[in-house]
């Protein structure tokens, strides 16, 4: 597409938005200062590099086998980098433990160091990339259903270790990069039929993460994510959303919400506006449930949309953390990271446009038609005109023009593995 034609398109644009009082810069600024943490797992199927062999165990599972997957650190990290030169503006990229650079070598994972994933930090500062990072509890042959909350004292000590460690390597990271480390910790824990100890387990699952958070760090941020259920584990789930909701708020955590950890007509945008009375902050996982948690790609639809207007609305952007989580293994995996992320930002962007002071002003004056009708109106203003003129100025494929730019990577790179 021309560069006049986009110029020109957005020229229009920026005038019918202000007609309604909205300064596109303004929102285009704000887009750029909001950084997605990429999910380093979309690249390869959740696989790592540990050694360790194996399957996915622990409640997921990723489906597809589309040929090109990255099959060791080298390939991870170049699918990562070509994948963000598509995606306009800069972002963050998020690891599991089970990402560290090991070298061959095979390091249990109550044994993980800040030094395994110091060529991490290396290469995010050469490419000014920030890293997040996750605890890993699935697929390991300690995983069972049961880790911080299992009654065996070995297992569970193993797994304490495991998740404090994580910590230490967050909080070297967060150091390193100036910018504190967003450190998620989800486990897998529950049972695959009835289960008769609901209040064992989640005591003992109290206690370990008391005990993992004992020592309190600078330059790295807690969460806990909660779910429904997972594979082979669909009747409890230890760390559910009414656990993890009264530990964040009585510990002072970050919760994360994964949009495909509820049940699928569950309005995760709602949540927002609760938990940011009670906890700090609040950590996304995006993706598409499909039935539930199937970790399809984001696209715009209304649940992404409406999550992306509440943190509009809640005036949150500097207390929500967007981070994508979804591996589709049936369709070109760099092509997902590009499109469930630019579907995000376009969420992001409907939302900084929204004429919310006249909307807020109608429902005030109790104007529910005029509300209503600017709500539907919005819908049809020019905002595509805006994230042309966005991915322009960001110097990233506009349009529909990444899709040749990824098969032609396929092609050359993703083809010959």
């Amino acid at each position: 597409m021309k560069e006049e034609l986009i110029e020109k398109a957005y020229e229009v644009a920026k005038e019918r938005y202000a007609a309604i009082g909205i300064d596109t810069e303004e929102a285009i600024a704000k887009l750029q200062n909001i950084q997605l943490s990429l999910h380093c797992w979309q690249a390869d199927d959740v696989a790592g590099f540990e050694n360790q062999g194996g399957d996915l165990t622990g409640g997921i599972q990723a489906t597809g086998n589309y040929p090109g997957k990255a099959r060791n650190i080298d390939e991870l990290r170049q699918d990562v980098l070509k994948a963000a030169s598509m995606i306009p503006g800069n972002h963050r990229l998020n690891l599991h433990e089970i990402y560290g650079d090991f070298k061959g070598e095979v390091v249990d994972r109550d044994q993980v160091e800040p030094k395994h994933f110091q060529s991490w930090i290396d290469w995010a500062k050469e490419n000014n990339m920030k890293l997040d990072f996750n605890s890993t509890s699935f697929s390991h042959p300690k995983s069972g259903s049961l880790s911080l909350a299992n009654p065996d004292k070995g297992i569970r000590e193993f797994w304490i270790e495991h998740t404090k460690r994580c910590r230490a390597v967050a909080e070297a990271m967060g150091k390193a990069q100036g910018d504190p480390c967003i450190m998620n910790l989800w486990v897998h824990d529950g049972s695959k039929d009835i289960t008769v100890n609901r209040m064992l387990y989640r005591e003992l699952l109290k206690d370990s993460l008391d005990r993992i958070f004992e020592v309190k760090y600078e330059n790295m941020k807690d969460c806990v994510e909660s779910k429904v259920f997972g594979i082979g584990l669909e009747s409890y789930t230890v760390g559910s959303n009414d656990f993890y909701i009264g530990y964040a708020a009585s510990r002072g955590k970050i919760v994360t919400l994964d949009t495909g950890h509820f049940h699928p007509t569950e309005s995760v945008a709602d949540k927002l506006s609760s938990l940011l009375l009670y906890t700090p902050e609040v950590m996304l996982h995006v993706s598409r449930p499909v039935r539930w948690d199937s970790d399809h790609v984001t696209i715009m639809n209304d649940d992404t949309l409406d999550l992306c207007k509440e943190i509009v609305r809640c005036d949150a952007l500097g207390k929500v953390h967007i981070g994508l989580d979804y591996f589709d293994a049936s369709i070109n995996r760099i092509g997902a990271y590009v499109i469930g992320s630019r579907a995000t930002q376009k969420c992001m962007l409907l939302a900084l446009l929204e004429p919310l002071k006249t909307l807020r002003e109608y429902e005030l004056n109790g104007q529910g038609f005029e509300r209503l009708a600017l709500l539907e109106e919005c819908k049809s203003l020019p905002w595509g005109a805006v994230w042309d003129e966005f991915c322009l100025r960001n110097g990233v494929p506009v349009g529909e023009s990444f899709i040749a730019e990824v098969e032609k990577y396929e092609t050359e790179v993703t083809s010959k593995r």
